[in-house]
């Protein structure tokens, strides 16, 4: 009976170490797939701001649309830049999040049913139309798939065993990225 014991003592300690190595691994990938998430997000983002200053620059939205739209997209462009240095969301003062929100509700006002039903007719405008359309979804779904990853992390950050065996090291808390991505409603109605 003396051996049973410090077997069972053995058996109950290699469990523990497997399930905390597995644990901690799951908890790695899931802070890798918020990181590839995040670059995603951010590549979607520069798409969608370079497609509505294309847009913009086309001639194709009356002159203070142009303005208005090249002007948001403008903005969105310099502080994804800047937040390339420090973290996509911008942890400090949420001016992405701020300046890509703003770009949606510019590209609200700008295209309305009578806007978008010209640039559809025009086939030079309702091609830069559908890439402004097709990297406005994006955006909605790299944004969606990142506050996914990290909404899983937090659940398995919550977890007693892992705050107690601090198997997060000094990794921060993800955060989600919000943002108006609403895009026009005139663009989701279908073409004719």
């Amino acid at each position: 009976m003396r051996s049973a014991l410090p077997l069972a003592v053995l058996l109950v300690l290699a469990l523990l170490a497997w399930y905390l190595s597995f644990s901690a691994s799951r908890l790695d990938r899931l802070h890798h797939r918020i990181e590839g998430a995040r670059s995603a997000l951010d590549a979607q983002l520069v798409r969608r701001a370079e497609a509505a200053v294309e847009l913009a620059a086309s001639g194709a939205l009356d002159p203070a649309s142009g303005l208005l739209v090249a002007d948001a997209a403008t903005l969105a462009l310099e502080a994804g830049e800047q937040a390339e240095v420090v973290d996509l969301t911008d942890l400090g003062d949420g001016r992405r999040a701020r300046s890509e929100s703003a770009l949606s509700q510019a590209l609200q006002a700008a295209l309305d049913d009578e806007t978008v039903g010209e640039l559809r007719h025009d086939p030079l405008h309702a091609a830069l139309l559908d890439r402004l359309v097709s990297s406005s979804h994006r955006v909605r779904l790299a944004r969606r798939f990142l506050n996914v990853a990290v909404t899983d992390a937090r659940q398995v950050r919550r977890k007693r065993v892992v705050r107690w065996a601090r198997l997060a090291g000094r990794a921060l808390e993800p955060r989600t990225f919000e943002m108006d991505d609403d895009g026009p409603a005139a663009l989701d109605r279908p073409a004719g």
